[in-house]
Formats: C-alpha cells, sequence, structure tokens
C-alpha cells in the first residue's frame, strides 16, 4: 500500500484541474465507479497477433482484477468541437496475472495459466483526450466515444509509462446523469526484465455527472443557449420571455404586456382595421389608416371625430357639414347674417336698404301721432300701431343694418322743453319698436328740439311739418309725421 499516497495525491490534482469538459453546456463531467485490470494482452503466445491479445477479452472471472469497491474518479472538461480533455486516477490489486505456458500445471487448453503474483496494488494515474460522436448520430441518450491518452502506472514495486487507446459509451439518463462504460489498451513502456511491466487492458463502469453549466436566470436555459440570459424565458424561444403569452418574445413585442398580432409587432387591434390600438385615434371603432383608425362615415375626408355633420358630406372647410342657403341668395347660411331673407354677398347676404324701403318708411313715420306736448301715442290710434308694426317688419329685414330714429319739434315753448320732449319722442318710437322684437342693437334715439326746422314756424302749417320723427340709415332719413 505504499503508493496509496501517490493515489489520493492524484486524486486531489484531479479534483483542482480545470482542464477538461464533457459538452458546451454542462463543462465539468465527475465520474466514478469501479475497475477491472485484465493482464491477458501481454501475456504472449495465440496463433497470430489479434489472437495474442485480443483472444479471451471477456474471460471475467479467470482474468479480470475487480477491486469490490470504488476504484476510480475522473474528471473531465470539454474543450469545443466534440472534444475534451480529463484525467483519471485508479487503484486495484492484482491476483491475477496471466501467463502463457502451456506446461504449467492448470494451464488451459490455448496454454495460459493465471497465477497470483502476490496481491500487488495497482495505481493508474491516466490524461486522455475524447472524442464523443453523440451530436454526430443526433442522440440525447447514447454518447459513444474514442480516446487517445497516456499515463503512468505503479504495479508492486514497479512502475511504467502508457499510452492508452480506448473507446466509451455512455448511456445518459437526464441531462447530467448517465451511465459511463469504458475500456483502454494501456501499451506498457519500461524494463524488458521487470515482469511487471506488462501491457494490459483497463475496464471502467461508473456513474458520470455534468455540471458547471451556467443558467443566470434559472429558466432551465444555460447562458450560452439562453437569446435573454439575464431575464427568464420559454426554451420555444431560446430563453427569452413572452409575458403576454402572444408567440412574440418581448424583445421584439411593441406591445410586450398586451396580446397582440404578429402582424403589428405583438400590439392589440380592438376594432380590426389594421392600426395597432396604441396608434390608433379611435381604438374602439374601425377607421382609416389617413385618419389614424378613426372612421370618416360619410366620405367627405374629415374624420368623424372631427366631423360637426359626420353623416352627411361636407367640405372640410364647412367644418365637414354640407353648406345651407336656405334664402337662395348665394351667401352660406354659415356667413349670411340674413339666412331667411336673400340679400347680395357684398351686404354678407342681407337685403340693401333700397329706395323702395326708404318710401315705404317714410310713409309709415308719418302714421306715427303723439298726444300734443307729450311723449305718449294718441290712445287707441289704430294708424300709429299699424304703422309702428309696419315699420317692425320692415327694420327685421335688416338685422345687419344701423338706424337711428331722431325726434324733433316747432319752436313753440323754450329750448331746454322742446330739447326733452324730441329726446321723449324718440324714445317712445325705438321702445314701440323694441317691444315689437327689433334687434336694440341696431336703433339709437337722439332729440334735436327746434334746432332743425324743415319749414317755417311763422305758419301753423310750418310749424305741423316740423313736429316730426326720422329715421336714418346710412345718411337716408325717413320722415314720420308728428
Amino acid at each position: 500500500m505504499k503508493h496509496l499516497n501517490k493515489l489520493l495525491l492524484a486524486v486531489m490534482m484531479v479534483l483542482a484541474m480545470s482542464s477538461h469538459a464533457q459538452n458546451d453546456n454542462n463543462p465539468w463531467a465527475l465520474s466514478f465507479g469501479v475497475n477491472a485490470v485484465d493482464t491477458r494482452t501481454s501475456a504472449g503466445g495465440g496463433k497470430n497477433w489479434a489472437d495474442r491479445h485480443f483472444s479471451q477479452a471477456f474471460n471475467v472471472n479467470e482474468n479480470w482484477n475487480i477491486l469490490p469497491s470504488v476504484s476510480y474518479l475522473s474528471i473531465a472538461r470539454s474543450v469545443g468541437n466534440n472534444f475534451s480533455v480529463g484525467l483519471q486516477g485508479s487503484i486495484n490489486k492484482i491476483d491475477k496475472m496471466v501467463i502463457f505456458d502451456p506446461t504449467a500445471p492448470g494451464h488451459n487448453s490455448s496454454g495460459y495459466v493465471v497465477v497470483n503474483p502476490g496481491d500487488l496494488m495497482y495505481y493508474g494515474i491516466d490524461v486522455s483526450v475524447k472524442y464523443s460522436f453523440m451530436s454526430l448520430i443526433k442522440s440525447k441518450v447514447i454518447d459513444p466515444s474514442l480516446s487517445l491518452g497516456g499515463g503512468y502506472t505503479f504495479l508492486g514495486d514497479s512502475s511504467f509509462g502508457t499510452v492508452n487507446p480506448g473507446a466509451g459509451l455512455t448511456f445518459w439518463f437526464t441531462e447530467n446523469v448517465g451511465l459511463a462504460l469504458g475500456t483502454s489498451y494501456k501499451k506498457a513502456f519500461g524494463s524488458d526484465t521487470d515482469p511487471n511491466v506488462r501491457s494490459h487492458f483497463q475496464h471502467t463502469a461508473g456513474i458520470t455527472f455534468q455540471f458547471g453549466g451556467k443558467d443566470t436566470d434559472g429558466d432551465g436555459i444555460y447562458d450560452k443557449d439562453d437569446a435573454c440570459p439575464e431575464v427568464a424565458g420559454l426554451k420555444q424561444f431560446n430563453g427569452c420571455p413572452d409575458t403576454d403569452g402572444d408567440g412574440i418574445i418581448d424583445g421584439s413585442d411593441a406591445c410586450p404586456t398586451e396580446f397582440g398580432l404578429a402582424a403589428l409587432n405583438g400590439c392589440p387591434d380592438k376594432d380590426g382595421d389594421g392600426i395597432a390600438d396604441k396608434d390608433d385615434a379611435c381604438p374602439d371603432t374601425a377607421g382609416l389608416a389617413k385618419f389614424n383608425g378613426c372612421p370618416d362615415t360619410d366620405g367627405d375626408g374629415l374624420a368623424d371625430k372631427d366631423d360637426k355633420c359626420p353623416t352627411v358630406a361636407g367640405p372640410i372647410s364647412n367644418q365637414g357639414c354640407p353648406i345651407l342657403d336656405a334664402d337662395k341668395d348665394g351667401v352660406p347660411d354659415l356667413e349670411d347674417d340674413c339666412p331667411t331673407v336673400a340679400g347680395p354677398i357684398s351686404n354678407r347676404g342681407c337685403p340693401e336698404v333700397t329706395v323702395e324701403v326708404i318710401e315705404s318708411l317714410k310713409i309709415q313715420a308719418r302714421s306715427v301721432f303723439f298726444d300734443t306736448a307729450k311723449s305718449t301715442f294718441k290712445a287707441g290710434d289704430a294708424a300709429t300701431i299699424a304703422s309702428l308694426d309696419a315699420m317692425r317688419e320692415i327694420l327685421r329685414n335688416y338685422p345687419n343694418a344701423k338706424f337711428s330714429i331722431e325726434g324733433h319739434t316747432d319752436s313753440d315753448g323754450s329750448n331746454a322743453y322742446n330739447q326733452k320732449l324730441s329726446d321723449d319722442r324718440a324714445n317712445a318710437v325705438r321702445n314701440a319698436l323694441l317691444e315689437r322684437g327689433v334687434n336694440g342693437n341696431n336703433l339709437t334715439a337722439v332729440g334735436f328740439g327746434e334746432t332743425k326746422p324743415i319749414a317755417t314756424n311763422k305758419t301753423k302749417a310750418g310749424k305741423a311739418q316740423n313736429r316730426r320723427t326720422e329715421v336714418r340709415h346710412v345718411g337716408s332719413i325717413y320722415e314720420g309725421k308728428l
């Protein structure tokens, strides 16, 4: 057992190494199990080279030396492209040494006999380069391999180097755990006179564990194969997440938290108009791309949400409403100050005050009568009431025209008295028209007293003409008799 410390040292070296890997996902593999040593290949004899080296290769009971305990330990690391490099330490006890001696008692029919050399302790330290065929045969369970390496063997008091071609077969129960079977032919180099320097076969059977793969996000996909190593994801997306489950990974999904359509980069389209809700100004109503997803029901080129008349076509300049012209005067109602009365464009659709209108107002104004020396209308005077009503109808047809109602008196009485009387009478006419619905913004009232006579105040007839009301419009004067 004097070489036991050497084996322990070898095992410590194995555990400390970082020069061997099993595959790219789990770069490390640790194996342990039992080994068997068969010295038959160096016994000589045989009919030819093949018979001498490989006959009786599986004569387990007679030829194999097996230590009934864990007797080998190896560690390996991948170096890429299906290659791995490994280091193995093994221990055994040789109590079956096969020799060729047809004259020795107990030899078999081929002239071989098994002897006990004295329970020699066997220690081996070996390195190897292995090539795996697993990916080539596209298997996830069966892993055949070939290897080539060298090592050093301690047998009793002898020690010698070896060159080790070999083969192996691993059956993977899971991605990380498998059953490893291996064999290697150890061609010995050493003293020709030392009977313990013998080439031999060493077979191993054990459990192998792959480890060392890095999975930062814990999604079961190794970082080297994980397109999103920092975020847990799905295998079908190479480790990237699909939060909304729409089949588009979050990194390519414009709406990663909402189930959407591939055609819209993962965004939803509730109204089915082909415009993603996030870009749709009207996400609940199907619309047109040129209106950012909003409809144009009447097809007038203005989206419904901006169309004042969404169901009736109209020009954009009119906010989507048709241009109406109720009085057919060529001025649109929206621009027509008098939409129900025809008038020229120059007067914003309102009728102009014509000579005929002036004459009509003149006639009506002459029929408005007041009580003597007062600003009240003659009670029950039918002509006055009819005249005021007629003036109302005329003035209401000119809503954008400005009129001035002016009061005048004769020279009887003081100037102050006549001024106040003219003011009161002008306002009386204005108020009567306001009561009848005439726009007050278009009417003003002013009195001139006796300052603007149109006839002599020396005669009764002249004074009667001077007592009057006048309605002026843009310089035109409509006179009424007081």
